[in-house]
C-alpha cells in the first residue's frame, strides 16, 4: 500500500477506509459514523465529511450522524451545510442544546446575527452553565447592538466607517450639488421639486 493509501486508511494495521473497486465505504452506516467520528476527533473534518455525509443519506433519522456531520461541515467552513444540519437535528428534538448552539454559531459565521442570538439563547436557557454558549450569545448579542449603533458612532478608522458627506446648501447632507438627485427649478412659490 502506498503511504497515501496507507494514511486514508486510517495508519497501519486498520482497514482501507474505501473499496477503491465500487468507490464506496466498507462496511456499514455504522462503521462509518465510527470512522467519521474518529476522523473529526484527529483532525480531519474534510474525509470526515465525505464519510458521514454517506451515513446520513443513509440513515436520515440519525440524529447522531447529523450531528457529526454538521460539525465536520462546520470545521470545514461549510457553515451554511452546517447550519442546515444543525437545524434538522434541533428540530428533531428542540431540547437538543448543542444542536441549537451549533445553529447558532452557524448562523453567526454567515452574519445572521438575528438567528444566531436566538438559538444561542436558547441553548444558554437549557445550560446556563456551558460557558462558551454564554461567551458566544453575548458575542452576538454586542454585534447586533454594535450595529444598531448602541455604542455610538464609529470612529475614523474602525471598520464599516462612512466618512460625513458634505452639506448642501440647505444644510442636508448630500443635497443638490453634491451628487443627489435632487433638482432645482425655478417656480412660482421657490420651493425645490423633486
Amino acid at each position: 500500500m502506498s503511504g497515501g493509501q496507507e494514511q486514508a486508511a486510517g495508519g497501519t494495521g486498520e482497514p482501507p477506509v474505501a473499496d477503491s473497486a465500487q468507490g464506496a465505504p466498507l462496511g456499514d452506516v455504522y462503521d462509518w459514523f465510527r470512522r467519521g467520528e474518529q476522523l473529526l476527533a484527529e483532525g480531519h473534518p474534510a474525509a470526515a465529511e465525505q464519510l458521514l455525509a454517506r451515513a446520513a443519506a443513509a440513515e436520515p433519522a440519525s440524529r447522531s450522524i447529523r450531528e457529526a456531520l454538521a460539525r465536520a461541515q462546520f470545521d470545514v467552513g461549510s457553515y451554511r451545510a452546517a447550519m442546515e444540519s444543525f437545524q434538522v437535528v434541533a428540530q428533531a428534538d428542540p431540547s437538543d442544546d448543542y444542536a441549537q448552539f451549533g445553529w447558532g454559531i452557524a448562523a453567526a459565521r454567515l452574519g445572521d446575527f438575528e438567528t444566531s442570538v436566538e438559538h444561542l439563547a436558547l441553548a444558554v436557557a437549557m445550560q446556563p452553565q456551558v460557558a462558551h454558549y454564554q461567551a458566544a450569545l453575548r458575542q452576538s448579542r454586542a454585534t447586533l447592538a454594535a450595529r444598531a449603533g448602541a455604542f455610538g458612532p464609529l470612529l475614523p478608522g474602525a471598520p464599516g466607517y462612512l466618512p460625513p458627506q458634505p452639506s448642501g446648501p440647505d444644510g442636508v447632507a448630500g443635497s443638490a450639488g453634491y451628487g443627489s438627485t435632487r433638482q432645482s427649478t425655478d417656480s412660482d412659490d421657490g420651493e425645490d421639486q423633486a
